[in-house]
Formats: C-alpha cells, sequence, structure tokens
C-alpha cells in the first residue's frame, strides 16, 4: 500500500526544555516516556497522555536558533472531564484560561490556555 500508518508523534521544539516538559508533566498530567539525544545534538522529551498511543516529541536544538511561535498557528488539542474542574487545577498552578470556555451549537465546551513559548492548548469537555 502507498499509504501511511498511524499518527506516531506531533514535534514541537522549544527553547527551554525543562520548564516546556514541567508544564507538560505537571499541568496536562502528561507522562514521560522517553528522553534522549539525537546524533545531531537535539535533546528529545517524549510524553504521552493516558488516553492516546500518539507521542508528543518536545525538543530543543539550540544550534538551529531561537524558536518564535507565530500566534495561532498550531495547537494541541485535548479532551477533559470538566472545564470547571480543570479551571480550579489551573489556578493552583497560577494559570487561567486564555480563552473561553465557550459552548459550540453541539453542545461541546471548549476552553484555551497558553503554553510555555507560545504555543496553544486546546481543552475540549464533551457534551454532558
Amino acid at each position: 500500500m502507498n499509504k501511511v500508518g498511524k499518527l506516531l508523534h506531533t514535534r514541537y521544539r522549544v527553547n527551554d526544555l525543562e520548564r516546556t516538559v514541567a508544564f507538560y508533566r505537571d499541568v496536562l498530567g502528561l507522562e514521560e516516556i522517553k528522553r534522549h539525544k539525537s546524533p545531531r545534538g537535539s535533546e528529545l522529551v517524549f510524553l504521552k497522555t493516558a488516553g492516546s498511543e500518539e507521542l508528543i516529541e518536545i525538543t530543543c536544538f539550540p544550534g538551529s536558533g531561537p524558536v518564535q511561535v507565530q500566534p495561532d498557528l498550531t495547537h494541541l488539542a485535548f479532551e477533559v472531564e470538566s472545564l470547571a474542574e480543570f479551571e480550579k487545577h489551573l489556578a493552583q498552578h497560577g494559570l487561567k484560561y486564555s480563552d473561553g470556555p465557550t459552548t459550540s451549537s453541539s453542545g461541546t465546551t471548549f476552553a484555551f490556555i497558553d503554553a510555555p513559548e507560545g504555543y496553544e492548548i486546546e481543552l475540549i469537555q464533551k457534551k454532558l
């Protein structure tokens, strides 16, 4: 067959690897699966959420210059049970939603938070 298989991972390049990994681990609850240095010198950390097989690769490669994330370029979306409860969790980390919560015509509610480096995270609560 001439088509790709399953999605394996999505990469986000960052300037501050440890700060970003701490955000994904401590705020979003992702698990660090592996960490290593690539042959060309990139520091790589792979993270996973309990409900998915796909990984998120956070990488730092200072040799290619600083990362400058364009606004509204890309985002990751995660499902949450309750946006109200997650908002309380965010407050414990000194964070708040940057947009929303907003309920769509289908009854799904979503909100956004800003991750380190300017990447955006969408949180989605399915219709109750």
